[in-house]
């Protein structure tokens, strides 16, 4: 057999057109690339709606302090009613003192001394 005979021999056996065996790691790179890109997608949707739910709790959680806040501060307002001070004062068996007296720097008493709860 001469040489040009074993090439066209040779020649047969090698399928013509592009190898699809050198596509098959390009394709194989592709659909993983894909596929992590789409799982990836999904973990960060996941963590969003996570975070969304969170936020949602939260803002409730805010809306109840602040109404609890504020029957605190109305319950502290009454408390500094005029009124509710001298009421619970008297059930405390507490009694008005009158009119203040004062002691000068010479010793002497400015105003008339009255045991409290006298009208002076």
């Amino acid at each position: 057999m001469n040489p040009q005979q074993r090439l066209a021999r040779l020649a047969r056996l090698v399928p013509a057109g592009g190898s699809s065996a050198a596509r098959t790691p390009f394709v194989l790179l592709v659909v993983v690339l894909l596929g992590s890109g789409l799982l990836t997608l999904l973990y960060l949707n996941a963590s969003l709606n996570q975070g969304s739910f969170q936020v949602t709790r939260l803002e409730q959680e805010t809306r109840e302090l602040d109404e609890q806040e504020q029957a605190l501060e109305q319950e502290i307002a009454s408390y500094s009613d005029p009124a509710a001070l001298e009421k619970r004062a008297r059930e405390l068996g507490m009694v008005p003192g009158g009119p203040p007296v004062f002691l000068a720097p010479d010793g002497t008493v400015r105003g008339s001394p009255a045991p409290a709860g006298e009208e002076g």
